[in-house]
């Protein structure tokens, strides 16, 4: 039986890949630009570390990780001025408007300070973090016990350049550039993703102290530990809310929560495991254990960056999920995270006040600012968005600072952390006690500081969204912090310094730069608001 030959059929093969052909979808470079000059500098940082000679690596993973981040904030700055209202890219997964710009401005300036606390060698010779040794004298053993042999060899390698461990400088570019991913997330498993960019580096920074070397490894390990149990808090429930909504993008979860016949049990389990991870991540009581320790034991400049950076990110995060996602929820979440702020506030405060360690204090008051900040995140107005941005900013830069002035007294052992040391230092250095005393009064939030107009915006963004019982809670925990940071100035003015007291190092000029551009930026916007606050009003997120 012959084959007849159907003349002007079509081709089947060709039917089924024209089915299968896909346009490929639009992308906003100009829009994604910084991310993009983050993160292909941090890949540029690990071929460094691969091919370049390592006495030529610190300068040149230096010199590449302050370029990214001033190029990346001049494309911000660029891409605000032109932008409207905001749009996607990269099929919808990412979201850039007003806010998202603010946020990524923040971050960006935020790492270029941290950067150079991170770069700084002139305080501790050879840099704060591990030594880097591969010879057959000394082989490479970060892990080894302070005062152990090798140990010593390490700690005397590192005063060379040839010492100086420069990995550190893609991770910070690889978890800056997950920061800026998070807060511009339009859908949760991007979100999720982003988080594990961020969180990963993260864990590796906190174990690279050079001096008390075994407490930063405990602290990474504690970091890593507690942050695997969040980011699977995280994606359970992200599962929950896709179960229930059908989708991971915001913009059909909010449509579901809208008007959805489905079980409510799906959008409680996964919202509260969702958020759970982020509370987690901006170091909100009760979901806290980890800051002390970790503020504690990792590389100060490290320690800074993470109290910055990193509360930037996850609140940006929680900021998005809230006002884009589930907004039309709000009645069935807010009670929760009122009360969680509340918490937060009064966890901050009291184990505050019992502390003895500098940095730990310092921890405790971050997470009494984490209530503070939640204040802002729940008030689900424009007003309560900007105020919530301004005070990401202004608490960022004052808490950069003071971790920059922190790591300038020292003992033979390294670090005096301890309150002890510090008492009488405004007789040893009366510059460094002065400035130190003007940011712990930002952080109280005195007037004439950014941190006292941060704290007045957002309290008064939540009165007039009918929350005046949360804004007395605040008030008085406000009132209650002071007595944190009060205690440290009388410490310092008002003691006598031990005889045998540490010493206060002279900051070279990456420190120096870091610490102006946080005590300028806190008394500037604590004079003149108005610049960062116009930015931060001009528009809310996209989705």
């Amino acid at each position: 039986m012959g084959v007849v030959a159907r003349t002007g059929a079509p081709d089947r093969h060709s039917e089924l890949l024209a089915q299968q052909t896909t346009d490929m979808p639009p992308i906003d470079y100009a829009a994604i630009a910084p991310v993009l000059i983050v993160l292909v500098a941090a890949c540029l940082g690990v071929l460094i570390e691969a091919f370049v000679h390592r006495r030529q690596r610190w300068a040149a993973q230096v010199v590449l990780s302050l370029l990214a981040v001033i190029l990346a904030g001049a494309q911000v700055i660029r891409h605000a001025r032109e932008i409207n209202t905001g749009g996607t890219t990269l099929s919808d997964t990412v979201a850039v408007g007003p806010a998202t710009l603010f946020l990524w401005g923040t971050l960006l300036a935020l790492a270029l300070g941290a950067i150079l606390l991170i770069a700084d060698r002139s305080i501790e010779p050879g840099g704060a973090f591990v030594a880097e040794t591969n010879t057959a004298e000394t082989p490479r053993q970060p892990a080894d016990a302070p005062g152990a042999a090798s140990a010593s060899v390490m700690d005397r390698a590192t005063a060379s350049v040839a010492g100086m461990r420069t990995e550190v400088f893609p991770l910070t570019l690889f978890s800056l550039g997950g920061m800026m991913v998070f807060c511009a997330a339009n859908d949760l498993l991007t979100m999720f993703v982003a988080l594990e960019v961020l969180s990963l580096p993260l864990y590796l920074l906190c174990g690279l102290a050079k001096r008390r070397r075994l407490l930063s490894q405990e602290a990474a390990v504690k970091y890593f530990l507690l942050g695997a149990f969040a980011s699977a808090f995280f994606l359970y429930g992200l599962a929950l809310l896709y179960g229930y909504a059908g989708s991971v993008k915001f913009s059909d979860i909010a449509d579901a929560t809208a008007g959805s016949l489905r079980s409510d049990t799906l959008l409680f389990a996964g919202l509260g495991l969702v958020i759970m991870g982020l509370l987690f991540k901006g170091s909100v009581g009760p979901f806290h254990l980890w800051t002390p320790d970790v503020y504690h034991g990792a590389p100060t400049a490290v320690t800074g960056f993470m109290a910055a950076c990193t509360k930037v990110a996850a609140f940006g995060g929680m900021l998005r999920l809230l006002h884009v996602a589930f907004s039309a929820s709000s009645w069935e979440w807010h009670w929760v995270l009122w009360t969680v702020a509340v918490l937060s506030m009064l966890i901050g405060v009291v184990s505050g006040l019992t502390q003895r360690d500098l940095k730990r204090m310092i921890a405790y008051s971050s997470i009494a600012h984490a209530g503070f900040l939640m204040v802002g995140a729940i008030t689900l107005t424009e007003r309560g968005l900007s105020a919530t941005l301004f005070y990401l900013f202004a608490y960022g830069f004052t808490t950069l600072a003071v971790f920059g002035l922190i790591g300038l007294v020292r003992t033979s052992e390294g670090e005096a952390t301890h309150l002890s040391d510090w008492a009488g230092l405004a007789k040893r250095s009366p510059l460094l006690a002065t400035v130190f005393t003007f940011l712990l009064l930002a952080l109280a939030g005195i007037p004439a500081t950014s941190g006292f107009m941060g704290k007045f915006v957002v309290f008064s963004a939540a009165f007039s969204a009918g929350m005046g019982p949360l804004v007395v809670i605040g008030l008085l925990a406000s009132a209650l912090a002071a007595f944190l940071y009060l205690r440290v100035i009388v410490l310092m003015f008002f003691n006598d310094p031990a005889p045998d007291g540490p010493t206060v190092s002279v900051p070279g000029a990456f420190t120096t730069a870091a610490i102006t551009l946080g005590v300028v930026v806190t008394l500037l916007f604590g004079l003149a608001p108005q610049l960062a606050l116009d930015w931060a009003s001009v528009g809310g997120f996209v989705s």
